[in-house]
């Protein structure tokens, strides 16, 4: 489903990724462990363009991804929940899980809200709410909802807790 082989990234001058191989296959769950800069989060933004891979390469279902724009890749199969929610405050709940589906078929936007819905039956409740006005964990609820709106094959989250 996922590869990187000898994976490296810069900001600048600084090498992020050193070498960075990996593997993830079809129903696995993968968690990266390690310290604050360790590359956790470079290495889940590289994956999807921004910053693109100076070496190496990033496999996607067999397609090569390394230096696609990161909009392509969204439209390959991925999603990123980032860290932090960044979900959009003045948005409502429902707007901000619509901003998730952007690149999907629109005909199945409310199918595809449903089904986020049951999944996150509080999200249901306020969808009319504001998501800034959210608890913590509510927006949490709806950053990983946003996230699955588009159906992706693989959905990758940036310190979900």
């Amino acid at each position: 489903m996922l590869k990187l082989d000898k994976v490296h990234t810069f900001y600048g001058q600084i090498e992020a990724l050193k070498g960075v191989s990996l593997e993830v296959h079809p129903g696995e769950i993968v968690t990266l462990i390690g310290a604050n800069g360790a590359g956790k989060s470079t290495l889940l933004m590289t994956i999807c363009g921004s910053p693109q891979a100076t070496k190496g390469s990033v496999i996607f279902e067999g397609q090569d991804i390394t230096c696609k724009p990161t909009h392509v890749i969204m439209q390959c199969g991925l999603a990123q929940v980032p860290e932090g929610r960044r979900i959009f405050p003045g948005l409502t709940v429902r707007e901000n899980l619509q901003m998730g589906g952007f690149f999907a078929d629109k005909a199945r936007l409310e199918t595809d809200l449903e089904r986020v819905f049951t999944l996150f039956p509080r999200l249901k409740e306020r969808r009319g709410q504001r998501g800034g006005t959210l608890s913590g964990g509510e927006q949490q609820m709806l950053a990983i909802g946003r996230g699955l709106m588009s159906r992706p094959n693989l959905l990758l989250l940036d310190e979900p807790s």
